[in-house]
C-alpha cells in the first residue's frame, strides 16, 4: 500500500507541475490572441467587445507590411546562408575528435552563449570599423551568424546517426566527394537540414537584440516596429500581428513536423 501511495503521489506531483508549466507557457499567447479580437481602440484584457477590425486594419498599414517584408527577406537570406555554411561546417566537424575541431565547434556555438545585446553591439562596432554602412545585407550577416549554430547542431545530430560504411562504399566505387555528398550524404541528413532551416528561420524572423543594432531606418524589422507602436500608444495592431504570427507559426510547425520531423531532430541534439 505504501508503494502504491508513493507512486500515486509522485504522478500527481509531476502531473501538477507539468500542468502548471503548460499553463505558464500558454497563458501569454492565449491572452494576446483573445486581446487581438478586441473592439476597443487600445489593448485591454479582457476585451469589452470583440471584433476582427484590427486584422482588417493590418491590410491598411503599409509600415507594418514593409516591416514584415523586411523581416521575411532578412530571414530568408539568413536561413539560406546559414544552411549552406552550417551544413559545410557540420561535415567538417561532426566526426572529428581533434582539438582544433572542438575549438572551432565552440567558436561556432559562441553566439548562443554570448549575451545577445553585447553580440549585436560588437557587430555594429565591427561594421563601423570596416567602414560598412548599415543595410539589409549587414542585418542579414548578423542574423546568419546567430542562426548557424542551430543548423550545425541539427545537421551534426543527423551525421552522427549516419552509417560511415555508406560513405566508404561510395568511395570504393570510385565516386567523388561531390557525388557522394549529393547522392548519399545529403538525402540521409535532409531531415536535419530541414529542421535546422526551420529553427534558423524562426530565430531570424523573431530576433530583436541583433536587429536593434544593425537595422537602419530604411530596414526596420517587424519585432522592433511592433515594440515601437506598443510603446507609443498600446496599438492593438501589435496584438493582431501577434495573432497572425502565432497562426502562421503553428501551420509551419505542423508542416515541418510532417516533412522533417522537427521535434525528433531537436531531441537528438540533446543527446
Amino acid at each position: 500500500m505504501s508503494r502504491r501511495f508513493d507512486e500515486i503521489s509522485y504522478r500527481i506531483t509531476v502531473g501538477s507541475i507539468a500542468l502548471l508549466t503548460v499553463l505558464l507557457l500558454a497563458a501569454p499567447t492565449v491572452i494576446v490572441m483573445i486581446t487581438s479580437f478586441t473592439g476597443a481602440a487600445s489593448l485591454k484584457f479582457p476585451p469589452d467587445s470583440y471584433s476582427t477590425r484590427w486584422y482588417v486594419e493590418l491590410l491598411n498599414s503599409p509600415q507594418i507590411i514593409d516591416a514584415a517584408y523586411t523581416s521575411l527577406k532578412t530571414a530568408v537570406i539568413a536561413t539560406l546562408a546559414s544552411v549552406v555554411l552550417g551544413t559545410l561546417a557540420s561535415l567538417a566537424l561532426a566526426r572529428s575528435a581533434s582539438p582544433v575541431a572542438r575549438l572551432l565547434d565552440a567558436l561556432f556555438m559562441s553566439p548562443m552563449v554570448l549575451p545577445a545585446l553585447a553580440f549585436g553591439l560588437s557587430l555594429l562596432m565591427l561594421f563601423s570599423l570596416a567602414g560598412m554602412r548599415l543595410s539589409i545585407w549587414t542585418l542579414a550577416v548578423g542574423h546568419t551568424i546567430i542562426c548557424i549554430p542551430f543548423v550545425i547542431r541539427m545537421v551534426s545530430a543527423s551525421l552522427q546517426e549516419m552509417n560511415p560504411a555508406l560513405l566508404e562504399s561510395s568511395a570504393s566505387l570510385g565516386t567523388g566527394h561531390v557525388f557522394t555528398f549529393l547522392n548519399v550524404t545529403l538525402p540521409l541528413i535532409a531531415r536535419g537540414v530541414g529542421a535546422g532551416a526551420f529553427v534558423a528561420f524562426m530565430s531570424s524572423f523573431d530576433n530583436v537584440p541583433v536587429s536593434l543594432f544593425l537595422a537602419d531606418a530604411r530596414n526596420e524589422v517587424l519585432p522592433i516596429h511592433m515594440w515601437q507602436i506598443i510603446e507609443a500608444n498600446l496599438d492593438v495592431r501589435a496584438a493582431a500581428v501577434s495573432g497572425v504570427l502565432v497562426f502562421l507559426t503553428l501551420v509551419l510547425m505542423v508542416t515541418m513536423e510532417r516533412v522533417a520531423g522537427v521535434s525528433k531532430q531537436v531531441s537528438k541534439t540533446g543527446k
